[in-house]
C-alpha cells in the first residue's frame, strides 16, 4: 500500500474560536506533540499547524482511514484537557489531491479568514521547520511543503490577490473606522509589541492615530515600539491603571493566559464615568474575557468577528483570487502526477534489476567460456556494450511507465500489470 497525504483539522470556518483554541498548541510544546503524534502507527510523516485560525495536521500515512481516526483522537486529547464535548463536528478531513489542494490554499491565503494576507506563508514555514527539527518530515512532505511554499510565490507575483487590506492588522482598522468617526481624538492602547502589534501600530499611526500607549511582557520591546511611532510605554504589571485613559483598546500579546478581565473593565468605566470602550482582539489565543461583551457601554471584538469585514474586502479582489485557484489547480495536477510516479519507481527498480541479473549471468558465463582469454580492456569493452544494449531495450517500456504514473489511470495499472507477468516479477 503506497503512502498518501492526509490533512485532519479544523478552521475559522468549521469551528468558533473558543473551540479553536481549545486545542491549539503552543509554540513550545509542538516538538513533544510531533514527537507523541509520530507514535501512531499509521502516521509515517507529520506537521502540526497552529494559528489562530485552523488547527491542523498534515500527515503522509499508508493507511488513510485508520489514520484519520488516529489524529482525531490525537487532536481529541489536545481537547480533553479542557472541555469534553466532541470535536467530531467540527473537524474535517482531506487525502490525496484534496489535502495537496488545500494545504496549495493554505499557503496561497486563498483558505484564510483575510485572503490574501502574507502572514500565514512565514507561520508554514515556522511549522514546518519544527517538525524537520523533531524529525517527522520525510520526502513526501518535505516536497509538498516546499511546492506550497512556491505556489504561494507564485500566488503572489502572478495576481493582485494582495491588493487592499490584506492583513488582520489592516482589517482590524477597518473595523475600527467602522466604530469612530475619526482617530486623531482617540487614545489606543496597544497590548503586545510583536510583529503584529508593531504592524497593527503602523496601520493605527497611518489613519491618523495621535496618541497610542504599548505595553508588552518584556518591558524593552514596549519602548522600542513606541519610539518608532513616537507613543508612550507602559509597564505591564502597570497597564491596568492606565486602561481608564484608552478609548480603544487592541490586544495582540501571543499569551495563552487571559490579560484583561470583566471585573477590571467593570472597574476601569466606573473612572471613565461609563464613557464607552472599544476592545479588538487580534491575538493567537483571545486576551480579553468574553464577559467583557456583556458591560453597558463596551464593545469586544474578536477573530470571528472579523470576518465580515474580510470578506467585504475580499469582493474587491474576487477575480484576482479566480486566476489564484486556477493557479492551484495547475500546480495541484503537478504534484499528484510526482505522487503517481512513486509508485512506479518500485517497478523500474525490479525491472532494472531483472534485466541486469541475466546480463551479468550471461556475461559471466561467457568469460568463464569461450571469452575466457579477453582482456581486461575487451572485458570492459564486453561490459559497456551489453549495458548500453540493456539500456536501449528498456528504454520505451521506463519512459512509458515515467509518461502517466496517475494511479487511478486504468491504462497504467494493466501496464504495470503486464510487465510483471511477462518479466516474472510478481512479488517485486
Amino acid at each position: 500500500m503506497s503512502k498518501d497525504i492526509l490533512i485532519v483539522g479544523l478552521n475559522h470556518r468549521s469551528a468558533p474560536i473558543e473551540v479553536r483554541e481549545s486545542i491549539a498548541f503552543e509554540n513550545s510544546y509542538v516538538r513533544g506533540a510531533l514527537v507523541r503524534l509520530r507514535e501512531y502507527p499509521t502516521v509515517e510523516e507529520g506537521v502540526i499547524l497552529s494559528t489562530c485560525n485552523r488547527v491542523e495536521v498534515v500527515a503522509a500515512a499508508r493507511d488513510c482511514e485508520t489514520a484519520s481516526k488516529e489524529i482525531g483522537a490525537f487532536l481529541g486529547e489536545q481537547r480533553a484537557q479542557r472541555h469534553a464535548e466532541s470535536l467530531d463536528r467540527h473537524v474535517y478531513v482531506y487525502q490525496g489531491p484534496d489535502a495537496v489542494r488545500h494545504l496549495f490554499r493554505v499557503a496561497a491565503s486563498l483558505d484564510s479568514m483575510v485572503v490574501g494576507e502574507p502572514q500565514i506563508l512565514g507561520q508554514l514555514k515556522q511549522y514546518y521547520d519544527a517538525a524537520q527539527q523533531a524529525g517527522t518530515v520525510g520526502a513526501i512532505l518535505h516536497r509538498l511543503f516546499h511546492r506550497s511554499f512556491s505556489v504561494a510565490k507564485r500566488v503572489r507575483s502572478e495576481t493582485g490577490i494582495g491588493s487592499g487590506a490584506v492583513s488582520v492588522s489592516s482589517i482590524a482598522v477597518d473595523l475600527a473606522k467602522r466604530i469612530f468617526d475619526r482617530f486623531d481624538d482617540k487614545t489606543v492602547m496597544l497590548i503586545g509589541a510583536g510583529k503584529m502589534g508593531d504592524l497593527m501600530a503602523r496601520y493605527l499611526q497611518s489613519n491618523g492615530v495621535r496618541s497610542m500607549m504599548v505595553t508588552n511582557r518584556t518591558f524593552d520591546r514596549a519602548v522600542e515600539l513606541a519610539e518608532k511611532i513616537h507613543g508612550s510605554p507602559i509597564r505591564f504589571e502597570d497597564f491596568p491603571r492606565y486602561l481608564k485613559l484608552a478609548d480603544l483598546v487592541i490586544g495582540c500579546a501571543g499569551s495563552p493566559d487571559v490579560v484583561i478581565d470583566a471585573g477590571t473593565v467593570e472597574r476601569v468605566l466606573r473612572e471613565r464615568k461609563q464613557k464607552a470602550m472599544f476592545f479588538i482582539d487580534i491575538g493567537d489565543r483571545r486576551n480579553f474575557d468574553p464577559k467583557i461583551n456583556d458591560l453597558d457601554n463596551v464593545y469586544l471584538y474578536n477573530m470571528d468577528d472579523l470576518r465580515s469585514v474580510a470578506e467585504d474586502n475580499l469582493q474587491e479582489r474576487a477575480s484576482e483570487a479566480e486566476k489564484a485557484e486556477a493557479i492551484v489547480q495547475e500546480e495541484v495536477q503537478s504534484f499528484i502526477r510526482w505522487m503517481g510516479s512513486l509508485d512506479r519507481v518500485p517497478m523500474i527498480t525490479a525491472l532494472r534489476q531483472h534485466f541486469e541479473e541475466i546480463r551479468r549471468r550471461e556475461i559471466d558465463k561467457s568469460l568463464g567460456g569461450g571469452l575466457k582469454d579477453l582482456s581486461a580492456q575487451q572485458r570492459a569493452a564486453l561490459d559497456d556494450l551489453t549495458t548500453a544494449m540493456i539500456n536501449k531495450l528498456l528504454h520505451a517500456p521506463i519512459s512509458q511507465l515515467k509518461k502517466n504514473p496517475n494511479d487511478d489511470d486504468e491504462d497504467t495499472t494493466l501496464y504495470v500489470a503486464a510487465l510483471k507477468r511477462l518479466f516474472d516479477l510478481e512479488g517485486k
